[in-house]
């Protein structure tokens, strides 16, 4: 994925299993109460979790769309997140192990109406987040919500700025803000695609 190796994942995940404690730290549990209030519908047909990790998100999703496809870099977050799932019964949420954007996954007919990116696109180099753009614009389909939210403060495997990588999403054709929610420390985004020819 870009500059920052899939095999550098890979080792934080098999030396620790929530290495960002996405499961337990406040930031994190606030910042997905948040994401998932500002979701438009409360039922959605298919979502793509790029970055899924081992799948608290994951579930939270799972629980309002008919189908999931979660997908990380790291195999060891895949098949954690895959075992939760299943040991939860939740069978309508598939997970790959895949190097995006190298690698993408099957895109519904009518594409993904719902895309949720958490915490994933700042990983990405220049070229990296050209190919990923262009994944999420083929994918998402029409009347379709694309979320982003990412920290914003400057750590080590930053890549992108936050707020130019969202303005970089929000670029995207068809696009219309619907959400959008600014601190100090992330910054979160919704948008709608719209039909060729709306101008709402």
């Amino acid at each position: 994925m870009g500059a920052v190796a899939a095999d550098h994942f890979e080792r934080l995940y098999r030396a620790d299993p929530d290495p960002w404690r996405v499961a337990s730290a406040w930031y994190e549990r606030r910042k997905r109460g948040l994401l998932l209030a500002a979701l438009g519908r409360e039922h959605y047909r298919y979502a793509f979790e790029p970055g899924c990790g081992t799948g608290e998100l994951t579930r939270c999703l799972a629980l309002r769309c008919a189908q999931v496809c979660a997908v990380d870099v790291a195999p060891a977050a895949a098949a954690r997140c895959g075992e939760r799932m299943a040991g939860e019964g939740l069978d309508h949420v598939a997970v790959l192990a895949l190097d995006l954007p190298r690698q993408w996954p099957d895109v519904p007919p009518d594409g993904f109406d719902l895309i949720v990116l958490s915490e994933v696109a700042y990983y990405l180099d220049d070229a990296a987040l050209r190919a990923f753009l262009h994944g999420v614009d083929a994918s998402l389909g029409t009347g379709g919500e694309l979320v982003a939210c990412h920290w914003r403060p400057d750590f080590d495997d930053r890549l992108q700025p936050t707020d130019a990588l969202h303005a970089a999403f929000g670029a995207l054709p068809g696009l219309v803000c619907t959400a959008r929610h600014e601190e100090p420390e992330f910054r979160l985004d919704v948008w709608r695609r719209q039909p060729q020819g709306s101008d709402s």
